[in-house]
């Protein structure tokens, strides 16, 4: 089949500046017929959209859709080169552009009113009048007629225009001129405020390099990036941004990933240490070679999980974009009603209900809600990965404030994963035998426990070879069969020992025990410690105490894991599991605990993917350089430590917090002007407020959602 495989582009939109408008755009191209998906965030201007199969939406098309929604925004190719869109710090300047223009036009407008205060006579004072309120309203009756010849009645220029030239009618000159300075400062204060937080999450993307310094020639030469090939060699100055994934091969220094995971204190980079894209090399010069491509790298991965969550949009989120869709119409609608209903059925003086009607238009645009809620999310997504949490997207975010349980897995997650043989129990043979054909065993595996076991063998001076194994099998979580200079051996779980009926005296002890059989013959067991990590105590106590339950699964024998879930005070644990059943036990702990809620399952990203995929909320720790991880999970944590798991909870709640007491005060200073306004008990400069007024307090209240506090 030669079908015509979905594309996924992204475009720049520069100039936009209305955040109403943006819901606008976004709900026009996800409704083209050749797009699939589309999402427009108002924060860093970015359109993306991804075609149906067998189609493609052109960027003319896509220029002619916004064109229709708001003149004079331009939709450019977003380049995906390290150095981002060009366009975007020069639309930052045109925000700041923006708000010089406006602020020229206050002063212009507070200069003729108050040549009008004091004019010689009414024509004079008039004439000024006219030039105080059309140097402030001009902008918006422009774009206004604009908007109205592209069938755009509902737009906030035309009802504020609508509005003013009503006072301005009615002879209400000082209140016309009044609101539309008043709207004007709102506006500059609106702008500022979205500038900033624009600049507060251009900041998250400070990540990504603007060059390398690449080895050319023998000589070391500045290079886009992209440019470099896995192989080559790099040079990282102390102060420079390590650009891309590489292999330390000269020179020694201290690198602070707290970029990437959190973790404050910089650790060492010697010969041959792995060192990350987006860390930051502090003290000596490093000389590398380049394990990834720019765009498989740490950096590259982190970036378009932070850019691309902006796509899955929270169900708050959601509802707010909805109900803007509605609400607009609705008050203008009553505003009608407001203004004829009392003048036709009863008979009341039509100019005081038109002036009414006039406030119910000011507040008739929700730009409060639909800049401050998406603002709200992504300030939290932006503070989560601030903390090395990668949240894929505003929905899981949303998601944390509904936990019912969380279910880890131990290995690696609740524990260290650093295993270490601290026993070897012969029951015949010797005990360097035992070792022997265990880590020889072991060979081809990449567990934990195996690594342990060819660690302490290599410590005893033992030596493996290709040449040994005659044939090798591993047995899916239970152990390992092989042949070796002609002996039987198998290795792992008692499990293969009762079924074989072989005897042995013990089955399973207070850490991990390995068996050992050589020829059908009981030898002994190796015991192997795991160590738990600090701070998965005090995550369990602190999950619990709000009502969380958590839950321990490991393919560890029952003793072990009890000894481990007793030192944690987990509310649960299921032991000797094999990887397939960890699902069916997540299935039947969502039914237990989180029937009205969501459970969470936090694992390595790698051998526990099918339970990550299957959770509500799947966490991936550890997930720096982990494809695995970053593909399954819907939050993934940039370091193994269990705390983030907390540390997500609360920002989730923080961030709910923040978004509700913007709906609240959006809605709730909204209605009360809107009774206020059909009672006559409201100006239009109280109006003003209760729409730009509030717009602002909602964006800076969002701010707070960057916080670094939690």
């Amino acid at each position: 089949m030669n079908g015509v495989f979905p594309i996924k582009t992204k475009y720049f939109l520069k100039g936009l500046d209305c955040a109403h408008c943006a819901a606008k755009i976004e709900e026009a191209v996800k409704n083209h017929p050749a797009v699939e998906s589309a999402a427009l965030n108002f924060i860093d201007k970015s359109l993306r959209v991804e075609d149906k199969e067998n189609s493609r939406l052109s960027a003319e098309e896509i220029q002619r859709i916004v064109s229709d929604i708001e003149d004079g925004v331009a939709v450019e190719a977003f380049s995906e080169t390290a150095g981002g869109h060009g366009g975007e710090e020069d639309d930052e300047h045109g925000d700041y552009d923006e708000i010089k223009r406006l602020a020229m036009r206050i002063l212009a407008g507070i200069i003729f009113l108050a040549a009008a205060l004091y004019a010689p006579d009414k024509k004079t004072a008039f004439v000024f009048y006219l030039i105080s309120y059309v140097s402030g309203a001009y902008p918006l009756i422009i774009a206004a007629l604009k908007n109205i010849i592209n069938n755009n009645w509902f737009d906030e220029n035309f009802l504020m225009s609508i509005a003013t030239i009503g006072a301005f009618a009615l002879g209400d000159f000082h209140e016309a001129i009044g609101v539309t300075i008043f709207f004007q400062i709102g506006e500059v204060f609106e702008h500022y405020s979205v500038a900033r937080s624009r600049r507060s999450i251009k900041s998250l993307m400070g990540l990504r390099p603007d060059c390398v310094n690449l080895l050319a020639g023998g000589i070391f030469v500045k290079r886009p990036p992209e440019e470099a090939a896995v192989g080559d060699f790099i040079q990282i100055k102390p102060g420079e941004r390590i650009p891309l994934d590489a292999v330390v091969t000269e020179g020694e220094s201290s690198v602070d990933s707290s970029a990437l995971t959190g973790e404050s204190l910089p650790r060492k980079a010697r010969k041959g240490d792995e060192i990350l894209s987006g860390a930051v090399n502090i003290s000596g010069l490093l000389t590398a070679k380049v394990l990834r491509p720019y765009g498989e790298s740490t950096v590259s991965k982190i970036l378009a999980l932070i850019e691309d969550s902006a796509a899955k949009k929270a169900k708050t989120e959601q509802f707010i974009t909805k109900f803007a869709r509605y609400y607009t119409p609705a008050v203008v609608f009553s505003a009608i009603a407001l203004c004829l209903i009392p003048w036709l059925f009863f008979g009341l003086e039509f100019s005081v209900w038109l002036k009414r009607a006039l406030i119910f238009l000011v507040i008739s645009c929700p730009c409060a809600l639909v800049i401050s809620i998406p603002l709200g999310f992504f300030g939290g997504i932006g503070s989560a990965s601030r903390r090395g949490i990668l949240i894929k997207g505003a929905n899981h975010l949303e998601a944390l404030n509904h936990l019912k349980t969380v279910v880890f897995d131990k290995t690696g997650t609740l524990t260290r994963g650093n295993f270490a043989v601290v026993d070897v129990v012969v029951e015949s043979g010797t005990r360097e035998e035992i070792l022997e054909f265990a880590a020889i065993a072991e060979t081809h595996s990449t567990h934990p426990i195996a690594s342990a076991i060819k660690k302490a063998y290599d410590a005893h001076g033992g030596v493996i070879t290709g040449h040994s194994i005659e044939s090798y099998e591993e047995v899916r979580g239970v152990g390992i069969k092989a042949v070796i200079n002609g002996a039987s051996v198998f290795v792992g779980h008692d499990r293969f020992l009762h079924d074989e009926n072989i005897e042995h005296a013990v089955c399973v002890g207070a850490a991990t025990t390995v068996h050992v059989v050589v020829n059908s013959k009981y030898s002994g067991y190796i015991v192997i410690a795991d160590e738990i990590k600090p701070e998965s105590r005090e995550t369990v106590k602190w999950l619990e105490e709000r009502g969380i339950k958590t839950v321990m699964l490991t393919g560890d024998n029952h003793i072990t894991a009890e000894n481990v879930a007793g030192l944690l005070g987990v509310s649960e644990f299921c032991a000797d599991l094999l990887p397939h059943e960890k699902v069916e036990k997540l299935e039947f702990y969502k039914t237990k605990y989180a029937t009205h809620g969501h459970a969470a399952f936090v694992g390595d990203g790698i051998n526990d993917a099918p339970v990550i995929a299957r959770a509500d909320i799947g966490f991936a720790m550890g997930g720096v350089g982990s494809d695995a991880a970053i593909e399954a999970a819907d939050i993934v944590l940039m370091n193994d430590s269990p705390s983030k798991v907390a540390d997500a909870v609360k920002i989730a709640a923080r961030t709910r917090s923040i978004v509700f007491q913007n709906i609240f005060l959006a809605l709730g200073v909204k209605g009360v002007f809107l009774v206020f306004g059909a009672f006559g008990m409201a100006t239009m400069w109280e109006a003003v407020f209760a729409d730009v007024g509030v717009a602002v307090l909602a964006i800076f209240n969002s701010m707070r959602a960057m916080s670094e506090k939690i």
